[in-house]
């Protein structure tokens, strides 16, 4: 029986174990019975990473982050076993484990994910600092910041995604927070600027201390090893807190890969068949760097959705179907505090040679939208949006059929994922667009049916 060893336990390592496992079952007459066994030193059961934050936000309890109960495992014929991988002996087809066993395998799927960045700064290895990434990262902000009591100030350094979820879970139990964003305004890398602007008001309005093009250069242990202050690089400010959140980003986890003859580079190295250069050794997820891009897309993406793509498709290949891991089109969604965020195709921080754009914003101040089309071809390239739920499958459809900007804006409403009784804005979108370019475009109502049907 062919042993399919999978090491890490997240969104990529489970999904490829379920479509194996499905796969193998229902075309057992064309493929051999496979053993699945999933290997994590994290948890005991796979989780949702990204509900970590409700949990301490008190919005869930940690089970809830669950999706699978516990006897899914053994049902559906899903070894699960507890240990760290210290180094993987490629020619023997063994894993060696940190408490002194090992595990042979037939196939290997390599889905470590990642962990949160460390440059080298004083002090970062403190009781006290840490990222948030994993169960661990949750489990010790309960003993660090379980109250303000506790914490009279945190600070949290590096101004992405997981820094603005961390300062929204801080301020929820009303713990003071310093924010320091190394960028002149917040994920400008990423953002258009008036988007990010909209988000440096958000932060501020929350009671957050944003200190903007500002690095840190000095964590500042007490005599107990824990953290007691920070000091600012550029203005030499020492800031006293109780606790530090690094989340300057993360890096795929494949430190214990340096003497397995894998190759690797920022990520472990794969083809689009999700291939290493070592035969039946797979990488997936976040720790998978791609050695050639696909598009416009990075060669590592640390994205949920991307590494469930992954997961189906090293199954695939696995089974007997070789496929090319195919990411479609470029989307992504979040939550700055009270407003989301999506986009869909590509809104790029600074518009390219060909691109033409267009924004709207709503008076309050918290809803936007930004477009960017081709303005020879006027060919819609992407779109992100600002408290306005929108369509995926209607942009996916778009950007597909390279549909051209007024083709977007007359289907707009079809495109709104409000409840029935939030306000619409799409009129009042139109129409700035048909006063900023000289157009006629007309609305078209809501369909239900092209919804459904159609997109």
């Amino acid at each position: 029986m062919e042993h399919i060893v999978i090491i890490g336990n997240g969104i990529s390592g489970v999904t490829a174990a379920r479509h194996i496992r499905k796969l193998s079952d229902t075309e057992a007459s064309s493929t051999e019975a496979k053993k699945i066994t999933i290997v994590s030193a994290e948890s005991d059961y796979f989780f949702s990473r990204t509900a970590l934050m409700y949990v301490y936000m008190g919005h869930m309890k940690f089970e809830h982050t669950q999706p699978y109960e516990n006897w899914f495992w053994k049902k559906n014929r899903i070894d699960l076993k507890r240990g760290y991988v210290e180094n993987i002996d490629t020619k023997n087809n063994r894993l060696h484990f940190a408490e002194g066993d090992t595990l042979q395998y037939d196939k290997l799927i390599i889905a470590t994910g990642s962990k949160p960045n460390k440059f080298g700064w004083p002090g970062q290895d403190l009781k006290g600092v840490q990222g948030l990434y994993s169960k661990q990262d949750l489990e010790n902000l309960e003993v660090y910041v379980p109250n303000n009591k506790v914490c009279k100030r945190a600070v949290i350094v590096g101004g992405g995604l997981i820094g603005i979820e961390l300062a929204e879970m801080l301020h929820s139990r009303h713990i003071p927070v310093t924010f320091l964003v190394r960028e002149s305004s917040f994920w400008n890398g990423v953002l258009p600027n008036e988007e990010s602007q909209m988000i440096n008001k958000e932060i501020l309005n929350n009671g957050i201390d944003l200190r903007l093009s500002s690095n840190l250069k000095v964590i500042v242990s007490d005599e107990n090893g824990k953290v007691k202050s920070v000091i600012v690089q550029e203005t030499g400010e020492k800031i006293p807190c109780d606790f530090v959140g690094l989340t300057a980003g993360v890096s795929p986890n494949i430190d214990f890969l340096k003497d397995s003859g894998i190759e690797t580079g920022r990520g472990v190295k794969v083809n689009r068949f999700l291939e290493t250069n070592i035969p039946n050794v797979y990488a997936i997820g976040d720790c998978a760097e791609q050695r050639k891009a696909i598009g416009n897309r990075r060669p590592i993406e640390a994205v949920w959705y991307t590494g469930r793509m992954m997961g189906e498709t090293v199954a695939q290949t696995i089974c007997g179907n070789r496929m090319p891991y195919n990411p479609g089109h470029w989307f992504n969604s979040a939550k700055f505090f009270d407003i989301e965020y999506q986009t869909y195709g590509w809104v790029w921080a600074q518009p390219k040679d060909n691109e033409a754009r267009f924004y709207w914003e709503h008076e309050n101040g918290k809803k936007c939208v930004h477009i960017s089309y081709d303005k020879n071809t006027r060919e819609f390239i992407g779109i992100n949006t600002f408290g306005i739920r929108m369509r995926h499958e209607f942009f996916d459809k778009m950007l597909s059929e390279k549909q051209p900007v007024e083709h977007v804006l007359e289907h707009l409403a079809d495109a709104n994922f409000d409840p029935e009784f939030y306000k619409l804005h799409e009129k009042e979108i139109v129409a700035k667009f048909n006063a900023e370019n000289n157009t006629n475009i007309q609305l078209k109502k809501k369909s239900w049916k092209r919804i459904f049907q159609t997109y």
